[in-house]
């Protein structure tokens, strides 16, 4: 499973003809209801039959991956008005204008040998007429669909000022057979759906799969042993590690912002609190302490602070205290119970699950428990998870007498999606962009 295959960046050529000067496009991802953008993504170009097929495939995928950001509007092909047949040459705007696209993405695909692909493309500003982005990459043929991802990134942070949240992956569980004997097996795919593959063989369950932060490394729980332990899981050499020998119950482990800690709940006595083990000594330090169960720990993206659930108070509510236990405080204080709380890359706002009526919930709060949002709701509705770019939020839901399924929704509340996986699926992690 390894990525270590090589994949490069570099600047294209700048073009000649010096376009006339117009304000540039961009979309705006801070109102409230957003008109997306409309864009034209013409099919990559190729030297040979070989790499024109491939360059279809990529604008397909970038073609997707724009419309499912809800952020812009992909015009159909069909509506294509110039056939560009020289990727070096301006295209007349004025036929792409007369279909409305403000953006266009043109591009090229050359096969230089066997192992070596290069993918070159360009973004227009069609009313402006001018080029604002010009980028290629090179790397082995069949590291085209990431090739495709990272076009999609350099698209949206070009347009939207943010960055990108499409070369990355899903760690979740998948599940199949009868609810008596579920058999749920640690799976990974590409953000969109693709490359699904499985990482556990089915024999044992396996629950709450995180990434770490800082590389491909996953942390999960399984019943390996018969009862739940923590384990380790690099993805690069598909090596598993049982995390210390810790001899008690232990459930939801996250790693630190620096993939040096994994902080997790460990179950003693019928009393369940919070701590934080180093993964290079192994020595674990003990952060809650009380008759309270305290669990779902996870780090604010500085490592300074930890969000936790806890029945401290006598119902199911949010907590957050410094990373060495000190200074807690409740910041839920809504209706109802407050479940698997994650922070935002951002650093400003907090995911959780909210139970209340029989219904769960996923919503958005800041760190301090105000501006509380509910984005999705459901008869269950579980697990948030993150972009890199805290833009977009996965999930999982399941209706009742349903299967669980894998959803993303922007931060807005609005282009609720439904992902694709083979089965049934449910606790989506996402994974950092990749390198």
């Amino acid at each position: 499973m390894s990525m270590q295959r090589f994949l490069m960046l570099v600047l294209l050529p700048v073009l000649l003809v010096v376009a006339p000067a117009h304000a540039q496009i961009e979309v705006d991802i801070n109102k409230g209801h957003l008109n997306p953008l409309p864009v034209a993504v013409d099919p990559f170009m190729g030297d040979t039959p070989e790499a024109a097929d491939l360059g279809a495939d990529i604008a397909g995928v970038v073609t997707n991956n724009l419309e499912r950001s809800g952020l812009f509007e992909p015009i159909s092909q069909e509506a294509f008005v110039e056939d560009i047949q020289d990727f070096n040459v301006r295209p007349r705007f004025q036929d792409w204008r007369l279909i409305n696209a403000q953006a266009l993405l043109t591009g090229e695909v050359e096969l230089q040998s066997e192992s070596r692909m290069r993918v070159a493309f360009r973004l227009w500003d069609v009313y402006g007429e001018e080029e604002i982005l010009a980028l290629s990459f090179t790397a082995t043929p069949d590291l085209w669909r990431r090739i495709a991802h990272k076009v999609s990134d350099q698209i949206y942070k070009r347009l939207t000022g943010e960055e990108g949240y499409f070369d990355t992956r899903i760690v979740f569980v998948s599940e199949s057979g009868d609810k008596v004997n579920r058999v749920k097996r640690l799976a990974i795919m590409d953000q969109d759906g693709a490359n699904m593959q499985f990482l556990t063989s089915g024999d044992y369950t396996v629950l709450t799969p995180r990434f770490s932060p800082s590389n491909q490394m996953i942390t999960y729980m399984s019943y390996r042993t018969g009862k739940p332990q923590i384990h380790l899981f690099d993805i690069e050499t598909g090596r598993h590690e049982t995390l210390g020998n810790i001899g008690n119950m232990t459930f939801a482990p996250r790693f630190s912002p620096d993939g040096s800690k994994v902080v997790m709940s460990l179950e003693e006595a019928g009393n369940t609190d919070i701590y934080v083990m180093d993964l290079r000594s192994r020595q674990m330090t003990r952060l809650t302490f009380g008759q309270s169960i305290d669990t779902s720990p996870t780090f604010s993206p500085e490592g300074d602070r930890v969000v936790f659930e806890s029945d401290r108070g006598g119902s199911q509510q949010l907590y957050i205290m410094n990373a060495d236990g000190s200074g807690v405080e409740r910041i839920s204080f809504g209706e109802g119970r407050y479940a698997t709380p994650v922070w935002s890359p951002r650093g400003d706002l907090i995911a959780f699950t909210k139970i209340t009526g029989g219904r769960f919930a996923i919503g958005v709060m800041r760190s301090d428990g105000s501006g509380e949002r509910l984005l999705a709701d459901g008869f269950r509705a579980e697990g948030p998870t993150w972009a890199p770019n805290g833009r977009v939020i996965m999930f999982w839901r399941e209706e009742r007498g349903g299967e669980p399924s894998i959803w993303s929704i922007d931060l807005t509340g609005q282009n609720l999606r439904r992902v694709n996986t083979p089965g049934s699926a449910s606790d989506p992690a996402w994974s950092p962009l990749l390198d």
